[in-house]
């Protein structure tokens, strides 16, 4: 479209509007410039340039407010409610807001700006851990658990404070499971290492069940930690189920024992994962540990254990097995050795592990260049739960040197002794 201006008038005229109009969008943009420029400076003078430049922006207030927050709380507090007023949509403003107001001592006013920034921003955990605790402190404990789900749920930082808090606040773990613990596998995980170093042996029961039934992926560290705690506990029955149920959680099912052997990774096929229901071994400078695929015996490899040690009580590896009391067990293995040096030598021992009493020894493992046998028999006592399996050294503290390979490993339980349950 054209527009006719017929005289020289009209044109000055309708050039001196387009000038105008010029003149003020450059000087808006002009000014929104020069307040950017100023609010980036850290210093106040900065601040209150930007501020009167574009007295209608928010963000120029609160960093304002954000100024003068450490030192003078009174003129904080002002900048904080303009910033508000002209903004009420940021919970960060509101954040602050109810921050200055703890500093002066306002609790009413510092809860009712913590939930507008609640409400601006329901999701932020930050706000939430600050309302969650401002909640218990002030006895409203409903709106303090629902505010630490808040963080449970979106801050990967914080589950161990939140959770300590919430079971201060309510030492419930079925309340907490069904009303606060978000029900996923990483919150149920940090709520059960949570409850072992609390050594609440009942309530982390329970979060592992919950854990068992979500039928996700459980990583084997937790899984070992958990049956290591257990075990300490005595509670054989719970751990024998963790690790039964970890077959499928943590992929380790084929670490699981057997009718046919009580042993788990018996003729060292698989990885020793040093957790749990497999081997368990300790590094030492004077015993050296290893798979080795050049010597073995019922499988494709064997364990090799070189000593080199001027006295050591035992070989450093061992398992952890589950028995039952009144029963009778068979044991057997392969060993074969090479430059076996010191008095006496390496044997298979077989013990209680919470009494420490004796229900095998083997003899000395020494003195064969072949695969040679190792068998016997035991019956456990009226009390047992748990042995352990290790290669002791006999007589301990005692020089040894030399090379032993052990495989095909097993234990089998023969039959319930008389009076066995």
């Amino acid at each position: 479209m054209q527009i006719a201006l017929p005289s020289p008038a009209g044109k000055t005229f309708f050039l001196s509007i387009c000038l105008l109009i010029a003149a003020i969008d450059l000087g808006f943009s002009t000014r929104q410039f020069l307040a950017a420029y100023f609010a980036e400076k850290p210093d106040l003078a900065s601040f209150q340039t930007a501020s009167r430049l574009e007295p209608a922006r928010a963000e120029y207030q609160y960093r304002l407010g954000r100024y003068y927050s450490l030192h003078e709380p009174e003129a904080a507090l002002r900048f904080y409610k303009s910033a508000v007023a002209l903004n009420p949509y940021r919970a960060r403003y509101w954040f602050d807001l109810s921050t200055t107001y703890h500093l002066l001592g306002n609790a009413t006013q510092q809860k009712n700006a913590l939930e507008h920034a609640i409400v601006a921003d329901p999701m932020t955990p930050e706000v939430a851990w600050e309302a969650a605790n401002l909640y218990w402190v002030q006895g409203d404990t409903d709106k303090a658990l629902a505010e630490f789900r808040v963080v449970l749920e979106n801050d990967p930082y914080l589950p161990a404070a939140a959770l300590e808090r919430c079971w201060r606040i309510k030492p419930d773990a079925d309340a907490l499971l069904r009303d606060v613990i978000p029900h996923r596998a990483d919150s149920y995980s940090a709520f059960l290492d949570f409850l072992v170093s609390r050594k609440e042996t009942s309530a982390a029961a329970k979060v592992w069940g919950k854990m068992a039934n979500l039928q996700q992926p459980v990583e084997r560290r937790l899984v070992f930690d958990y049956v290591r705690y257990l075990l300490e506990q005595r509670d054989i029955a719970q751990a024998r189920l963790v690790w039964q149920q970890a077959a499928r959680l943590s992929d380790l099912s084929d670490y699981e024992p057997s009718p046919e052997n009580l042993v788990v990774n018996g003729d060292f096929s698989l990885p020793v994962l040093n957790g749990g229901f497999d081997w368990l071994y300790e590094k030492s400078p004077d015993v050296s540990l290893s798979l080795d695929p050049t010597e073995s015996h019922s499988g494709h490899r064997s364990l090799s254990i070189v000593f080199d040690s001027r006295g050591i009580e035992d070989a450093s590896i061992r398992q952890l097995i589950p028995v039952e009391p009144n029963a009778k067990y068979q044991f057997s293995a392969y060993f074969k050795t090479e430059d076996m040096q010191g008095a006496g030598g390496p044997r298979f021992v077989i013990q209680d592990q919470y009494t420490g009493t004796t229900y095998f020894a083997s003899d000395e493992l020494k003195n064969a260049d072949f695969w040679n046998p190792v068998q016997g028999t035991f019956e456990t006592a009226p009390d047992a739960h748990l042995v352990v399996l290790r290669i002791q050294r006999v007589p301990a503290g005692n020089a040894i040197r030399g090379k032993l390979w052990i495989d095909g490993v097993r234990l089998i339980q023969t039959r319930p002794a008389e009076g066995g349950r």
